[in-house]
């Protein structure tokens, strides 16, 4: 019920999104049309194009439509023909040394015309192309650029980024920057006419040129963000994948790949190019990349056209590249949407209701400011700085007056540019675009950035164990052949027949290869981490790769499962005999097998005690952590074999009656410095449960090793449970359960993704890592999908969230860090830009109230905006992570952003600006011993002397804003050179705004006494702040424990207690509840 209805308040508050992911088009518009912005090409650059989306949709839908009438119409004129028995003639057209051009091509594979590819010669199609179907092409340079200028790249053009002035242009489209501008322009005409150039250009050359310096600044600082943006998203579509080339298996780039090539496909890959399968097991193609529809098509030789972009739903193949890049269908649609079209964050959207509430708050603040100020200037209540009243009826010309009242508008309207925090959203993406970046240099690509905040607030991580938790790097330590333990691993006590048997089983039944390069260079194997060390164990038995392969032929093949966990494949020997080789997990291939092959070469039948011996050798080995497989056989009647190719093709191979061969152990040592990432985890109040397809005791070997279980105590029942335990369990037996969870064994897919949904539901933001295509679902369900960037599928990585590149855990860490390194830098900014806003607000506000002027002028308070925004958002968003975030616990999605802490720190140091600035400005002439000078310039000294102080106290505010809860705020101050240089940068113009500018910032030069109490005054923030920490604040938030009718009341008489007080109301806003409620209700009331 309690869910059900904070899902209610989410639905009716836009500005509460926690899955962007997942959120519709109109619940993302919503939030834009709620939101207060002076600059919407600004503020929502970032964001999701909704639409470029929605055109993107369009296309896609055009090119599905486009395939299934081209299909219709190849079905029809196939039927046409046949009926006619005509068959049309394909002509080749010679393109430089190959016999048939790109144009035939691109129309061969296009239309899927296979006819034409029939009178080609099908698969020999590779002879046009000067391409060997077993070694590829050559592969050389000459060779490479010789394709590339006959048939393109795989490339297609990239629309061109937004340039400089295009930034420069948006920056511009703000209603109150143009209004300033026009100000600007008004009163220097006026001023040049009134008092001649020398002297009247000043005040609107100061406020344009004040305005300009904002822009150039914000430009200059959105403009980089964008090149690193662009830099990201590069590399995001930067595939690698193998291709075959000179007769070896060699990883290239997506973009590397020409025409000819020859390249193996297996299950969750991409498919790089357009082209037609040479040979194929089982193959499966997901075409909704491409048609839209999510339409599973088998591809055999009578369909064997591929279509670039569509992914491997199942088995495995070779593929001939026919056409690249925007020769391709794929090619054509990512050169007219290739712009990125942005995206969300729940962070991003939150800030905005916050921009959007003090907005509102600043907006009264600048119209009752405006009003008084009017209001005393035409009734004659405003004097100017020699005593003489500016206005008088029936005397102060036209001009005068304007230029009176262009003044006070400009003002105005610069107190709302102060007022609505614009830089308060857009520092999310600052601080994300600078986390992106340093997250790749540490092997962590993010391919959403949402996905880099939500890892701050993750309680738990649903980890993998090969690869993340171990180095991958698989070796056969040990086997069981026949009836025992063998003590030498290179074949020499087993028998010929069953060592002919096992190469056999291992040269075949694999998605691995052997190159053997000439001379004595050693021997090249790829494939999996499995596969590479069982390939490796057969080199050692004797095994000939190459010639084994060629002694039979392949008749089918059952690509390895993850939800059977085992592969298979039916072999024809030339003496027409039929074996079918498994190989896969060691118990559920041992539970098939019914005879076993002794020291002897003699078949054994499997009796209980044998069966018992075998299992208690996978026992065994796996509690030692290593990696069980079990290698079997059987023979097939060929009588029973289907020919026909249909047939064929849904034949399921038998799996009964086989006969063991060996028992492998492959041993994948844990990372040196798993261990202390996990009890970084832990210390951070982060879960890490380990969830494996291993045998139950390979996994808890692995985990007691790791750290993720403590003691042997601790490795039983619920801690540690099996994939089919957990998956027979009710709904509600799963959630309870769920919790106690550290360890899941010989799990499945379907298991990780029913484990992700329990711990959802119990309220945990949930992150999970994955490889496999199954386990696509689990990451996409999950808050944060974790792929892994080497032995992940582009399936598992486009369903992903970020990266892995090193497929190590101890990097998931580093993700955690920078994760709540974001949610921090962002509460910073926040603290730091609330105090500047507040305090400009109220002293501006409660001095024209009080006296008709303000301390505060419009170019002193443009200033003050860039030190606020753009300048304060360099210097506290680009904070880097330190260990102290890892001792916190995490931070709840709910959690209002305004913790207690900042409350307490804003209070102190707004209350004590306000103090120390409203008696300088009351009490300063009579403080600093100005009586007696001359009133314009003891009021100009005055001015000066708040200005230099109050921005002071926002540069000595930033050091207390980097660490709102530690009481050193100079610990690792030296290593963020960012913040040091425009610390730096923002001193040395103080100076020169103050000393040099004067008649640009309406100020005078200050003496060295002066001076020392400005700066005195600043740096009494730092031991403020230092005693303020020492006040207690509750744990939880003050809005949890307020009563509902207490709080109502606060919201209804807000805009009174505005009017009154404004400050009081500030505090209330940000103790008691998130500004996006009281937002929402004050819109509603």
């Amino acid at each position: 019920m309690e869910a059900g209805t904070r899902f209610s308040d989410d639905e009716k508050n836009p500005f509460i999104i926690t899955r962007t992911k997942d959120a519709t088009i109109e619940r993302l518009r919503g939030w834009r049309q709620a939101a207060l912005v002076l600059n919407a090409s600004r503020r929502f650059r970032y964001t999701l194009d909704l639409k470029k989306e929605e055109e993107k949709k369009e296309s896609l839908r055009k090119i599905g439509a486009h395939v299934e009438r081209l299909r219709a119409a190849i079905c029809y004129k196939e039927g046409v023909l046949q009926g006619s028995g005509e068959s049309p003639q394909f002509s080749l057209v010679p393109n430089g040394d190959f016999p048939i051009g790109q144009e035939q091509l691109t129309l061969l594979t296009r239309d899927h015309n296979i006819l034409a590819l029939q009178q080609c010669g099908g698969a020999r199609l590779s002879n046009l192309l000067k391409t060997n179907l077993e070694k590829g092409i050559n592969g050389d340079d000459a060779d490479l650029l010789k394709r590339r200028n006959v048939f393109g790249s795989n490339t297609y053009p990239k629309k061109k980024g937004r340039s400089f002035w295009m930034f420069l242009w948006d920056a511009w489209q703000d209603l109150t920057l143009i209004t300033l501008m026009v100000a600007a322009m008004a009163s220097l005409a006026l001023g040049i006419k009134t008092e001649g150039i020398e002297e009247g250009w000043c005040d609107g050359a100061s406020t344009a040129f004040a305005v300009i310096l904002g822009v150039v600044v914000t430009v200059i600082s959105d403009y980089r963000q964008s090149l690193q943006f662009q830099n990201l998203n590069e590399e995001k579509r930067n595939i690698h994948m193998e291709v075959i080339r000179g007769g070896r298996r060699i990883e290239a780039s997506i973009y590397d790949i020409v025409v000819g090539d020859v390249v193996p496909l297996n299950i969750g890959d991409q498919v790089p190019a357009d082209g037609i399968v040479i040979s194929v097991h089982s193959f499966y193609i997901d075409e909704s990349s491409m048609t839209g529809e999510s339409k599973i098509v088998h591809k055999d030789s009578k369909d064997p056209f591929l279509m670039s972009g569509c992914k491997v739903a199942d088995g495995n193949g070779v593929m001939l590249v026919t056409s690249v890049g925007t020769n391709t269908e794929w090619g054509m649609l990512m050169a007219s949407i290739s712009e990125d079209t942005g995206e969300e964050t729940p962070l991003q959207v939150r800030l905005n209701g916050v921009a959007t509430f003090i907005g509102i708050v600043g907006l009264a603040v600048a119209f009752i400011v405006l009003f008084v100020l009017l209001a005393r200037y035409f009734s004659g209540h405003t004097k100017n700085e020699d005593g003489i009243t500016q206005f008088i009826a029936g005397r102060t010309s036209v001009g005068d007056a304007v230029d009176g009242a262009i003044k006070i508008l400009t003002i105005g309207v610069t107190i709302v540019i102060v007022a609505v925090p614009e830089g308060l959203p857009l520092a999310v993406t600052l601080t994300l675009a600078y986390s992106m970046r340093k997250m790749m240099a540490d092997k962590a690509l993010v391919r959403r950035l949402s996905a880099c905040e939500t890892m701050g607030s993750a309680t738990t991580i649903c980890s993998d164990k090969t690869g993340s938790l171990t180095l991958n790097e698989m070796t056969v330590v040990e086997a069981y052949v026949g009836e025992k333990k063998i003590d030498s691993l290179d074949g020499n006590q087993l028998p010929p027949m069953l060592t002919s048997l096992l190469i056999e089983g291992i040269a075949q039944n694999t998605t691995g290869s052997i190159y053997v390069p000439a001379g004595d260079a050693d021997v090249e194997v790829s494939g999996s981490p499995t596969e590479r060390a069982i390939l490796y164990w057969g080199i050692k038995l004797g095994m000939n790769f190459e010639a084994v392969r060629s002694e039979s032929s392949v008749i089918q093949v059952f690509p390895f499962n993850s939800q059977r966990k085992q592969s298979g494949v039916a072999l024809q020997l030339p003496n027409s005999e039929v074996h079918i080789h498994w190989k896969g997990a060691a118990e559920i291939v041992l539970a098939s097998c019914t005879q076993y092959i002794d020291s002897n070469d003699c078949l054994v039948a499997m009796d209980e005690e044998k069966v018992k011996f075998f299992k208690y050798a996978i026992e065994d080995m796996a509690s030692c952590s290593l990696r069980c497989v079990a290698i079997a056989y059987t023979k097939y009647d060929r009588q029973s074999v289907p020919v026909d190719e249909e047939q064929l093709s849904q034949w399921v191979l038998p799996e009964d009656d086989l006969v063991l061969l060996a028992i492998v152990g492959l041993k994948d040592p844990c990372r040196p410095n798993d261990k202390d990432a996990v009890q970084l985890c832990q210390i951070a109040g982060v879960k890490v449960r380990m969830v494996t397809g291993d045998n139950i005791n390979t996994a808890r070997a692995i985990a007691l090793e790791c750290g993720i279980l403590t003691s042997e105590m601790d490795a039983t029942e619920p801690n540690i449970i099996e994939g089919k335990n957990f998956r027979a369990l009710s709904d509600a037996q799963r959630e309870e359960i769920a919790e106690k969870i550290s360890v899941m064994g010989r799990s499945s897919p379907s298991d990780k993704l029913l484990l992700v949904q329990a711990l959802r539901k119990r309220g945990h933001v949930v992150a999970v890592t994955g490889d496999g295509t199954n386990d696509a679902p689990a990451l996409h369900e999950a808050d944060i999908g974790l792929a892994m960037g080497i032995q992940g599928t582009e399936v598992a990585k486009e369903s992903s969230d970020i990266i892995i590149l090193d497929d190590n855990f101890a990097t998931v860490v580093k993700v955690v860090r920078w994760g709540r390194s974001v949610y921090a830098n962002i509460q910073k900014f926040s603290q730091f830009q609330r105090t500047v806003n507040v305090a400009a607000l109220i002293i501006n506000f409660v001095a024209a109230v009080s006296s008709g002027d303000v301390p505060l002028n419009a170019v002193q308070l443009l200033w003050i905006n860039l030190i606020m925004d753009t300048l304060g958002a360099l210097a506290l968003a680009t904070e880097p992570p330190t260990d102290h975030l890892m001792q916190r616990p995490p931070v709840g999605r709910r959690e209002p952003l305004t913790t207690n802490i900042m409350c307490r720190n804003l209070i102190i140091q707004t209350i004590y600006q306000l103090s120390v600035l409203l008696v300088l400005n009351f009490e300063g002439k009579n403080l600093l011993d100005l009586e007696e000078d001359d009133r314009n310039h003891a009021n100009k000294v005055k001015n000066t002397l708040i200005f230099n102080s109050f921005v002071l106290c926002q540069i000595f505010n930033e050091f207390n804003a980097r660490k709102p809860d530690e009481k050193n705020i100079f610990r690792g101050i030296t290593k963020n050179h960012i913040f040091m240089g425009i610390v730096t940068l923002t001193v040395v113009l103080r100076i020169i705004i103050i000393e040099f500018l004067g008649k640009f910032a309406k100020t005078v030069k200050l003496n060295w006494k002066q001076w020392v109490i400005s700066v005195v005054i600043g740096l009494i923030s730092w031991p403020l702040a230092f005693i303020g920490k020492f006040i207690p604040v509750p744990d939880t938030p003050i809005s949890n424990l307020l009563k509902e009718d207490v709080y109502e009341e606060i919201l209804k008489f807000g805009p009174l207690l505005l009017l009154g007080n404004l400050f009081l109301y500030q505090i209330l806003q940000s103790v008691t509840c998130s500004e996006e409620d009281i937002y929402e209700e004050i819109l509603n009331q």
